[in-house]
């Protein structure tokens, strides 16, 4: 009797543990940049209480100079993840749209204690990968990072295109970061390959511990994001892709974004580039979603491709302490 009374005691306080941490956080940190100026290819934040409607910080202003981090001045694409240990990660792609689309060479790598100091390194794919296939990229779009239980390590992937005919189209590739995430380990592995372009990937991870693989099929005629569900992520025989498309629109839509507010309900949100307006989506089980809202872009707050990550009452303070609004 006293050890089943122990053991119910043990499972009572391992699941308060749970529900005290799922409780930690109590807003939405997005991050995103404006548009295709070099001006406007910069981080901006934005906060929300509820998931749905954002408030931009630092009266939409960017929240670090592009000159400082990136090797042509500007970025774009901006993924956030809450990493271990207290580490936030964001990766971006490092381009000057204005120089044309297909004119970016790498990325930038970035980490954070405190989600307003980061570090930077930059990834320049001909100098870091010489004499492979990766010397030739004329694009390495939309970085994202997801963290890999079976190594310990962080998965980086992203979509490329080469000019010598060894990738023709966009196709999705990763790597994994090193240990202080200054940089990608060995080179690039193909993830998947649609036989058309495909780009802005994003995955992730839900309570059964199956893969959710968001993409856009960008070469087909039809384009749109479609979904990929995978028992392990290294295995392509394990992945299912999909019946339909996963926006409820018709719309021309890009950067898919997928995150989860504090009841366990999934977020699909995505840039509706041609419309001027990001859309929401919900869903409970990440396979079939239904449109909440559009969110209004005017004035200060005109985000494209971005993403979202929840945050604690302190994280939310020091951000407003740090990026305040007039």
């Amino acid at each position: 009797m006293k050890l089943e009374t122990a053991l119910c005691l043990a499972s009572a306080i391992v699941l308060s543990a749970s529900l005290q941490a799922k409780k930690k956080t109590t807003a939405y940190l997005f991050t995103y940049f404006t548009g295709n100026a070099p001006e406007q290819e910069q981080i901006c934040y934005a906060i929300s209480e509820d998931g749905w409607n954002y408030t931009p910080l630092n009266n939409g202003k960017p929240i670090i100079d592009s000159k400082e981090i990136a090797l042509t001045g500007c970025v774009r694409d901006p993924h956030i993840l809450r990493g271990k240990k207290g580490w936030f990660y964001q990766v971006v792609t490092d381009m000057k749209s204005s120089l044309g689309w297909s004119s970016n060479r790498g990325m930038v790598l970035m980490r954070s204690k405190d989600l307003v100091h980061w570090q930077h390194h930059t990834v320049h794919f001909p100098t870091r990968f010489k004499g492979t296939m990766f010397e030739h990229v004329t694009r390495v779009w939309a970085p994202q990072t997801i963290y890999d239980d079976q190594t310990g390590k962080y998965i980086v992937y992203f979509s490329i295109l080469t000019d010598d005919g060894s990738c023709p189209y966009d196709r999705v590739y990763w790597a994994y970061a090193n240990k202080d995430f200054s940089d990608l380990e060995g080179e690039p592995q193909l993830l998947f390959d649609m036989k058309n372009a495909s780009i802005d990937t994003d995955i992730v991870k839900d309570d059964e511990g199956l893969f959710h693989i968001f993409f856009k099929t960008e070469g087909s005629r039809q384009k749109g994001i479609k979904q990929f569900i995978a028992k392990d992520f290294y295995n392509g025989n394990t992945w299912e892709l999909q019946p339909g498309w996963c926006q409820d629109t018709n719309k021309q839509v890009e950067g898919s974004g997928v995150f989860r507010l504090h009841d366990g309900t999934w977020v699909l949100m995505y840039d509706c580039y041609t419309s001027g307006h990001y859309q929401f989506c919900e869903s409970k089980d990440l396979k079939k979603f239904t449109r909440v809202k559009d969110t209004a872009t005017s004035g200060a707050f005109t985000p494209r491709h971005g993403t979202v990550i929840a945050i604690t009452a302190k994280e939310e303070a020091r951000l407003k302490k740090a990026f305040p609004n007039d």
